[in-house]
This record gives structure tokens, C-alpha cells and sequence, in this order.
């Protein structure tokens, strides 16, 4: 299966940028960010708390009979609506640390969007101790998952 959300990390450097075209407008891609409703089914997460807003916060949280897997959380320093959002992200447990993600939402056409999202870690051993992880396998799972959920039904 051809990977759509593409990862670029270049040597020597401690951060990373992520692309992924989809087949929707811009304003649905947003939303899948930004709407709790969105973010729980194409994470397949709960979402604990998300307040979109500059300086707004979220929590998110996966379990697996009963034991919780997976718990991030961030701040959401800038949000430009169908744009941009600026913000922090951690996942609890992990040597990865704290990262500052850029989202860019870009409208190509009425029914076509971009999304380009710059992650800058503390280090370049924290880059990869994320490179480590099934990380691009999952978020390319993710991101097609989002364009399923979103995509018109004819």
C-alpha cells in the first residue's frame, strides 16, 4: 500500500516535516483537527479535553481493555481557522519529550487540500527515538483513515 502521508527527515537535523494531500476541501481537513467528534474516530483516541483557541490545551487518551496505551497532551499557542495552528506535543512515558508542531492547512482547489506539518524536537536524539517507532506506518494508517471518514459518500 502506497504511503500518501510522506515524511521528510533529513540528516543532522532535529526536526521533520510531514506532507499529505487529501481529497477534501480545506475546512474539512481543519475540523478533523479541531472537532473532538473528528479526532476521536481517524485517531481512534479519546479525547479527553480540547480547547481550540490560542492558548487552549487538549488531552488525549487510548486504551486497551481497560489499561491506558497511549496519553498525549499539548498547548495550542496560534489557531488561524482553515490555516494554521501552532502547538506543543507530548506523549506521557516516552523518551521523545516535548516537540513544537507548525500545521499549515492549504486550500488547492474547492475539493482538494494540502496539509504540511513542521515537528522540531528538543535534539536530534529525540527526532529519532520517534523515527524508532512505527511512526510513519501509523500516521499514514491515521491520515487515510481522516480522508474515509470525510469523503463525500455519492
Amino acid at each position: 500500500m502506497e504511503q500518501k502521508t510522506k515524511i521528510n527527515a533529513l540528516e543532522g537535523k532535529q526536526e521533520l516535516f510531514i506532507t499529505r494531500d487529501f481529497d477534501l476541501p480545506v475546512e474539512l481537513v481543519y475540523k478533523a483537527y479541531t472537532e473532538a467528534a473528528f479526532v476521536s474516530q481517524w485517531m481512534g483516541t479519546k479525547v479527553i479535553k480540547l480547547e481550540n483557541r490560542n492558548h487552549g490545551s487538549y488531552v488525549f487518551e487510548t486504551s486497551h481493555e481497560g489499561k491506558v496505551m497511549f496519553k498525549a497532551n499539548g498547548t495550542i499557542h496560534k489557531l488561524i481557522p482553515n490555516q494554521e495552528m501552532v502547538r506543543t506535543f507530548e506523549m506521557e512515558n516516552m523518551p521523545i519529550g516535548v516537540q513544537l508542531e507548525f500545521l499549515n492547512f492549504e486550500k488547492v482547489t474547492e475539493d482538494k487540500s494540502k496539509l504540511t506539518i513542521q515537528i522540531i524536537y528538543k535534539s536530534e536524539k529525540h527526532r529519532a527515538e520517534q523515527l524508532k517507532l512505527p511512526f510513519a506506518y501509523g500516521l499514514n494508517m491515521a491520515h487515510s483513515k481522516l480522508q474515509e471518514i470525510l469523503e463525500p459518500k455519492i
